[in-house]
């Protein structure tokens, strides 16, 4: 595999083929680089005016480790437009794999042959074939996740990359001979509004992105996904049970609710008791969503005020959370209107319909939310933290030399404070929530401990987009809703509980008005749960196997296989039309060692193999 790096900076030619304004790549500075020193983790070029570029791609375990950084040797300002974290060339690929997302339909993959997107050479190899994707924002998973597999189907051979970055990114495809450029980074200025001027003697740094190989495309997925080195606070390393009471509330908790709660699922095994949104509305019928921002705890849902929630929560055992959204604020809140703290685009405050976002790279933001987040949680003895994000503050803000600049600061400095978080208090549990999944990105997983996988709560594709996450993030940071309803039947309860084996189990709903009935089969699920946990953790998933394309009406089966040395996971779920799946070639070479689940004789029904060889 052949890395380089792409890199245009201001005032170079474009390159000719057809491709400007749909690419920056292969510019003027590329093709006049004059490579200096080349050893196996490092490439070394100048550039016709005198810069340093280091091309770095360092082997590690089962990936390569890629970034570029750029050195102004120079003596004058050097403003890049362009910088790749990773750039492989003359790839022999004819086929590629993305994560496509949306709102509660996140990881969906879409597999393309490149002719299916025009993209067969020319007769005469000239004019760019370009397929470039990515986002703008800070929502870094929002139509596609930072993610591509290329394969040779010829071959068997398999190449993918994830990039670390919560803000604009880009990838782009490019062929305009037999075998293919890859390359990724940060959006570029036609792309996401970015450039970056480097000064004499400065140095430039691209975000990481790493690369890895094999013959299957589960086999790359799990390799890029165990390079993924997340922050598991201590408390979280056993993959203990969730208890989140939105889906109880919908935005109302109260201390009598959270109280019967606690005394329902008390001696369960469920370790955390998280207060989710609206705890701080100041009167029962106000709109948790609008009202986020000013973050003081209500008078009405709390008389006693919140420490009396935290300590009842701990009288029963368990480790009390809560639901912030520290990074934006709600028109009906005080905060909304401090024009001092938050973003700006052109002087006026970023606005997006009833969010606006405050700006990380202020000292006063971080004093603000000291008080406001790091000492509620010290002082009322919270060891879990949700942290939603519910808006993308689009392509760019000011503050740096470019709009895209500027955002790509204001995430990295919230990076930081997620950081600051975890340094105030080591134990704490943090969730990472943007809307469900629109953050689970690798630069966003290395910081917390869990993640919600969706906003998908009582869905019947849940199965559906927990296994798509498999080849996107640890299933052992995947938190995925199972809500408990006294109308369920049986199969109901159980095809919920089962779809939460493919990450972690987080239960929700009015399991105090659950019958006994009910609440056993939960405990039940929780127990063996808790007997398998350790095979989502450290497996390895082998098997994602599903017709199904369409997510409005879910048809036929799946059947995740995840391995363990001697042990397995067998995950099934059954849609419309989907009772009695052959799982023949599954089992082949296993036994059955216990199960947890209904029968799949009929629809919509979900069981859990425990295998063993």
């Amino acid at each position: 595999m052949e890395f380089y790096a792409e890199l245009r900076l201001r005032g170079d030619e474009y390159n000719d083929g057809y491709g400007n304004g749909m690419t920056l790549s292969g510019s003027e500075t590329v093709r006049s680089l004059e490579e200096v020193s080349k050893t196996e983790n490092e490439t070394v070029f100048k550039t016709k005016k005198g810069h340093t570029l280091r091309v770095l791609h360092e082997k590690k375990g089962d990936v390569t480790i890629c970034r570029s950084i750029f050195e102004n040797t120079s003596s004058e300002d050097a403003v890049i437009e362009l910088l790749s974290s990773f750039a492989i060339r003359d790839l022999d690929a004819d086929r590629m794999h993305r994560a496509t997302s949306f709102w509660s339909a996140e990881g969906k993959l879409l597999s393309q042959d490149l002719v299916e997107l025009n993209m067969e050479k020319s007769w005469a190899n000239h004019g760019f074939r370009i397929e470039k994707f990515g986002q703008a924002g800070s929502m870094p998973v929002r139509k596609y996740f930072p993610f591509i597999v290329m394969e040779n189907t010829r071959t068997g051979t398999f190449t993918g990359v994830q990039l670390y970055l919560a803000s604009s990114w880009q990838i782009e495809v490019i062929r305009n001979k037999e075998l293919v450029s890859l390359h990724g980074g940060i959006a570029d200025r036609d792309y996401g509004q970015w450039f970056r001027t480097v000064r004499p003697g400065e140095v430039f740094e691209s975000p990481k992105a790493v690369v890895a190989e094999g013959t299957s495309l589960l086999e790359v997925c799990d390799k890029l996904v165990k390079a993924q080195s997340p922050r598991i606070a201590s408390p979280d390393k056993d993959l203990p049970v969730i208890f989140n009471e939105y889906c109880t509330t919908w935005g109302s908790p109260s201390f009598e609710n959270l109280e019967k709660t606690a005394k329902r699922i008390e001696g369960s095994g469920i370790r955390y008791l998280v207060i989710d949104c609206g705890w701080y509305k100041k009167t029962d019928d106000e709109n948790w969503f609008v009202t986020a921002g000013d973050w003081n705890p209500s008078q009405v849902l709390f008389p006693d005020g919140i420490k009396a929630a935290t300590d009842m929560i701990r009288s029963h055992g368990f480790i009390p959370g809560i639901w912030f959204e520290m990074e934006n604020c709600g028109k009906e809140s005080e905060t909304y209107q401090r024009t001092e703290l938050l973003q700006t685009r052109d002087g006026f405050p970023v606005t997006v319909g009833t969010r606006r976002f405050l700006d990380f790279r202020k000292k006063e933001v971080w004093d603000y939310l000291d008080e406001k987040v790091l000492k509620l949680l010290k002082d009322n003895g919270f060891g879990y933290l949700k942290v939603d994000y519910n808006e993308n503050m689009g392509a760019g803000v000011d503050g740096e030399e470019s709009y895209g600049e500027g955002v790509r600061q204001s995430v990295l400095r919230s990076q930081d404070y997620f950081r600051h978080l975890s340094d105030e208090i080591p134990d704490l549990v943090i969730e990472n929530c943007a809307s469900g999944g629109h953050r689970l990105e690798p630069s966003m997983m290395e910081l917390v401990s869990q993640a919600s996988f969706s906003d998908a709560h009582e869905c019947t594709t849940i199965p559906l987009i927990a296994a798509n996450l498999h080849r996107l993030i640890r299933p052992e940071q995947s938190q995925i809703w199972a809500v408990l309803r006294e109308k369920d039947s049986k199969d109901r309860i159980l095809y919920t509980l089962t779809a939460a084996f493919l990450g972690r189990l987080c239960l929700s709903g009015e399991v105090f008005d659950l019958s006994e009935e009910q609440w056993d089969l939960a405990l039940e699920g929780i127990r063996f749960y808790q007997k398998v946990s350790h095979i989502i953790r450290d497996g390895i998933t082998t098997a994602i196997e599903t017709p199904l394309q369409d997510y409005t009406r879910p048809m036929g089966y799946q059947a995740v296989l995840r391995e363990c040395e001697k042990e397995a996971l067998l995950i099934v779920h059954t849609f419309e039309g989907g009772a009695d799946p052959d799982l023949t070639s599954l089992l082949s070479g296993w036994k059955v060692k216990e199960s947890f689940g209904s029968d799949l004789t009929s629809d919509f029904q979900g069981k859990v193999f425990l295998l063993e060889k």
